[in-house]
This record gives C-alpha cells, sequence and structure tokens, in this order.
C-alpha cells in the first residue's frame, strides 16, 4: 500500500453534522439587495473537477492536473497551467468587479479530488485564492460555495449506503481547509453531472441524506425533473424555485427545494453569460398569490475548453458592468446567488409550500402503476414491466444489492464498485455503531478512500481502457485496505 498522507475525509461526522444542522439565514443579514426592487435575477455556478488517479512516478495517488503537468505532450495536457489559472480567477474578477461599483455573484462548485490535487501539487496560489473566495467577509455576500460529492459521484448509480459518506467526505474536506464558519453558509448542492436519480428509493436516500447533512436546496436540469401529474414543467417553472419530492418504494417522502437549470450542457450558455441576457428579458413571475422575480439558474465547467479559458472572463465583466450601468447592480435585474435568493423570498414570506411540486422523470409512470400503498415487491415489479413494455422508460438509478440491471452500460466497474462497497460496510458499520471513534482511523480512512474513489464518474465517461484500468487499480487497493 502507498503510504500517501491522506485527505480530511473522515474523523468528524458529529462535528459537522451539528455545525451544518443549525438554522437561521446565511446570506439575507448580509445581501445588498432588496426583493421589491428586483424584476428578475440570474445565477451562474462554475463547476471544477479533476480526478484522482493511480498515476504518480511510483503509482501514487495523484490529480489528474499534476498528471497533464507532467505529461505536456498528451493530448490537451499543454492546457495544465491555463486550467489552473481558471481554479482561481474569480479571486481577481470578484474584487475587481466590487472596485469598480458592481455587484458581481458567483456560486462556485469544485470537488473534494480537486482540493486534494492542489494540496499534493503544493498549489498554495490557488488554494488562497479560494480560501479568500471561501472566507474574506468582504466577498461575501458576492461568492456562495455549493457543496457536491466528494470524489465527483454520480448519484444512480453510487451504491445507496456511500451518498452520505460522499456528501459528508466533502464537507469533512471543506471545513478543514477554509474553516467552520465557511462551512455553515454551504447551502446548496451541486450534483455532479447535473445527474438526478429517478429511482424512488435512490432519490428518497439521496434527498435524505441531504436534509440531514443541512443541505436546503439542490441544482436540478430540468429534463431531469417533472411535475407529479407526469407532465413536463411549463416555461415559467424554470424561473421559480420547485419542490422535489422524494418518495419511496415505502411511501416515506422527503422534500427538499430545486432551482431548475434549463437547457443542455452547452458550457457556452455561462462562458458568454447568456443568464444574464435572458434574465434581462424576464419580469417578476407570479407565485400563488404574489409575485417574485424571475432567476435563470445555470451550471458549466469552468475551466473546460477555449470558451471557458477565454471567453469568460471578459464577458462576466462586462455583464456585470452592463447591469450595474443600468440598474447599479441592485435594482431591475441583477446577479444572485441561490441561497441569497432563497432567503430573500423567504423573509417577504414565501415558504418551500408556495413552490410547485416536482418529481424525478419517469415516477409517474411508476406511480400510476403502484398506485398509492407501495412495497418494495410491487415497486419492482412495476420498473421491470415498464421496462419490458415501455421502451422510452428507464430507471437509471440503482441500488446497491439485488438491482445491478438498472444500471446500463457499465460492466467491469460498477460490480467490483458495487462489491467494495459491501465489504466496506459490512466489516466497518457494525465497528462504527459501536464507536464512532472508528471513522478517525486510518483503516478506515485508507479504505473510504478507495471506496469514494471507486465511485468517480470520470472512470465510466471515457470508454474501456486506461480509465478502467485506473478503476481496475483502485479497486484492488481498496479490496486490500478493508483488508
Amino acid at each position: 500500500m502507498h503510504n500517501q498522507p491522506l485527505p480530511p475525509i473522515a474523523g468528524r461526522e458529529a462535528e459537522i453534522l451539528a455545525l451544518v444542522q443549525q438554522e437561521g439565514p446565511v446570506f439575507q443579514p448580509r445581501t445588498n439587495l432588496e426583493l421589491e426592487q428586483i424584476h428578475s435575477t440570474f445565477a451562474c455556478a462554475l463547476h471544477m473537477h479533476q480526478p484522482t488517479i493511480p498515476a504518480g512516478a511510483h503509482g501514487e495517488l495523484i490529480s489528474h492536473l499534476q498528471y497533464m503537468v507532467e505529461h505536456p505532450g498528451e493530448g490537451d495536457n499543454h492546457n495544465a497551467e491555463p486550467f489552473a489559472q481558471c481554479y482561481k480567477r474569480l479571486a481577481e474578477l470578484i474584487p475587481q468587479l466590487i472596485d469598480e461599483g458592481c455587484n458581481p455573484r458567483i456560486m462556485l462548485d469544485y470537488s473534494g479530488n480537486l482540493l486534494w490535487g492542489f494540496e499534493q501539487m503544493g498549489r498554495h496560489d490557488i488554494l488562497d485564492a479560494l480560501r479568500r473566495l471561501a472566507c474574506d467577509p468582504s466577498l461575501q455576500p458576492h461568492v456562495e460555495w455549493l457543496g457536491s460529492f466528494w470524489s465527483h459521484a454520480v448519484a444512480p448509480s453510487t451504491p445507496i449506503p456511500d451518498l452520505k459518506l460522499q456528501i459528508l467526505a466533502w464537507q469533512q474536506h471543506f471545513a478543514a481547509l477554509f474553516g467552520p464558519e465557511a462551512l455553515q453558509r454551504v447551502k446548496g448542492f451541486s450534483p455532479p453531472e447535473m445527474h438526478l436519480p429517478n429511482h424512488p428509493d435512490t432519490l428518497y436516500e439521496f434527498v435524505k441524506a441531504l436534509r440531514e447533512c443541512g443541505y436546503r436546496w439542490l441544482l436540478v436540469q430540468e429534463h431531469s425533473v417533472e411535475n407529479l401529474d407526469g407532465s413536463a414543467l411549463n416555461h415559467e417553472q424554470n424561473y421559480i424555485p420547485n419542490q422535489l419530492v422524494a418518495r419511496n418504494s415505502r411511501g416515506e417522502t422527503a422534500t427538499i427545494t430545486a432551482l431548475i437549470k434549463t437547457q443542455g450542457s452547452d458550457t457556452k450558455l455561462v462562458g458568454q453569460m447568456q443568464p444574464c441576457y435572458e434574465a434581462l428579458g424576464l419580469g417578476r413571475q407570479k407565485l400563488g398569490n404574489t409575485t417574485i422575480p424571475a432567476i435563470v439558474s445555470q451550471i458549466a465547467d469552468g475551466e473546460n475548453g477555449g470558451v471557458m479559458m477565454n471567453e469568460f472572463p471578459p464577458a462576466f465583466l462586462q455583464a456585470h458592468r452592463r447591469i450595474a450601468r443600468e440598474g447599479n447592480g441592485t435594482t431591475g435585474t441583477v446577479a444572485i446567488n441561490g441561497t441569497e435568493y432563497l432567503e430573500l423570498l423567504e423573509a417577504a414570506g414565501v415558504q418551500s409550500e408556495d413552490f410547485p411540486m416536482i418529481q424525478a422523470v419517469q415516477q409517474h409512470k411508476l406511480w400510476q402503476q403502484v398506485g398509492s400503498q407501495p412495497t418494495a415487491e410491487s415497486v419492482e415489479a412495476a420498473i421491470a414491466d415498464l421496462k419490458a413494455h415501455d421502451p422510452g422508460f428507464s430507471m437509471a438509478g440503482a441500488s446497491w444489492t439485488n438491482n445491478l440491471s438498472w444500471v446500463e452500460g457499465y460492466t467491469n466497474i460498477l460490480e467490483p464498485m458495487y462489491s467494495l462497497s459491501a465489504q466496506f460496510h459490512q466489516l466497518f458499520d457494525p465497528l462504527v455503531a459501536q464507536d464512532p471513534g472508528v471513522t478517525s482511523t486510518p483503516h478506515y480512512q485508507q479504505a473510504l478512500l478507495q471506496l469514494l474513489l471507486l465511485e468517480t464518474s470520470c472512470f465510466r465517461y471515457w470508454g474501456q481502457g486506461t480509465w478502467t484500468d485506473y478503476a481496475s487499480e483502485i479497486h484492488r487497493r481498496g479490496v486490500e485496505a478493508i483488508g
């Protein structure tokens, strides 16, 4: 086993859960926006990630960013330093706009792998920039950090018991880097690949874990949800908060507020600040017997491709300068962050119960077939029946024992991943139940690290070859670590 220093992903669970569960507004006491002055808003998020791979000089775990630096001749690895600059540049752009009298906003979503990579590479320039964005009082409320899964796992095919481990690992790492107060401000969640489970049990456990870990809202892709009657969201619904309802096969429900990311995954939308220009054409939206400012929510990779490297910075500056000229950045159309928006609504008496209720896509067909008294058996039978007779039906979510067939297209990685997860929980769950301190031991943390890493989406996105070999090696180390 390569004895590398471990990232701070376990050992402080109780302390972190107590911290993030504290109630009360986070951004609203500091915001310089007033709801009644605003017609429309836009909320942009940047997603940053590099996987961890067993590809160091001696097989040690390193960031793919480090691999790019060390192998500049391969593919687009010559972009390693431009990528690195993208990871820290908001610490320059935001203060610059504030100094100019603008009122900028940005939401940031960094995977745990990536944060660990900066530490491993000794990139204190990047970490210092991010610390400023997370901790400098003058940059709040301009910057909002979003939580995510530590190792960029995709929720539908992550074993159910590991969803909360992924969420908590990220929270512990973030708190270790930037402090407990910075973590307390993280109330929105950005699912990797915008991938929302639609299997009832996976979605329920996901939403339940988010709520237990203190999250108040979630960013979702418009095509991944539907209204409770099975209809697609109407156009206006994309511009207001919705309430995501997750009901499991035992009939239990969990809910969380959802902000809707519209359109596909085109980086140009954020790169060219399209959400700002879309918001300029929108007015207040009806909600019950009141009206609220429209919100255009959008997320893009923050470093990938020429658009984000070259076009985004000037477009970001230009959009904020324009709205500062037109309304001071505080009236008419404004930039806003997700939690700030929701807290302003709450302070004005708008409750989450007022939002339209939505569910994961395809669930209407399922509940129609199952009826109002679901059981695990009736849900499973209905899924099998719908899959057999409805070519458009898919439940790309999975639960962690007998339902592997619900996830298609992954074979040589998915099964080892599920089996490693089962071995991990078989060994450690009883031990942790007896003594929570077990999560502080190197044995637990080393095993957890390999398990979380094996769940990284990248190992299943680049086809068979080098990336699946990386996954096999991480699986081998995971089995060894569990012992």
